[in-house]
């Protein structure tokens, strides 16, 4: 468990939906290469692929359905920096980093006034893990 680094965002106010689809975008990806799709998703070069929570949103340039979550997508660039510097600090590479388990849950509800009656507010929790990628020798037996 040396080679792991972790992430916890708590009460994050951006959109859960929108958090998974990015979530299953990056997962098992270097963090390097995450960190570059989300800055051309800012950029809006790029969309987000919604394969879960697709309901009325249309189709982009090479993929299906699909959108560009600027919120969702700044806070876990955000959490992807702070996740490569706990990385750096237990000694682990950058280079060979990536995401092993990314998640995305709903988050405490907060309520805030409305104009008749209150409302609750979108918070979500993520949790990251990164490890280096270990390379695996191959065990070649007689037959």
């Amino acid at each position: 468990m040396d080679n792991i680094a972790r992430i916890n965002g708590k009460d994050l106010r951006i959109s859960t939906k929108q958090c998974v689809e990015i979530c299953s975008f990056i997962r098992e990806k270097k963090v390097a290469k995450a960190k570059y799709a989300l800055e051309r998703v800012l950029k809006k070069k790029m969309a987000v692929p919604f394969k879960r929570y697709n309901r009325d949103i249309g189709h982009k340039h090479g993929i299906a359905s699909g959108s560009y979550p600027i919120n969702a997508s700044s806070e876990i660039l955000r959490l992807l920096i702070e996740l490569e510097a706990n990385a750096e600090n237990k000694g682990l590479s950058k280079n060979e980093l990536y995401i092993s388990k990314i998640m995305a849950n709903k988050g405490a509800g907060q309520w805030h006034f409305g104009r008749k009656r209150r409302r609750k507010m979108k918070r979500t929790n993520i949790y990251i893990e990164a490890s280096e990628k270990v390379k695996s020798e191959k065990v070649t037996g007689k037959k």
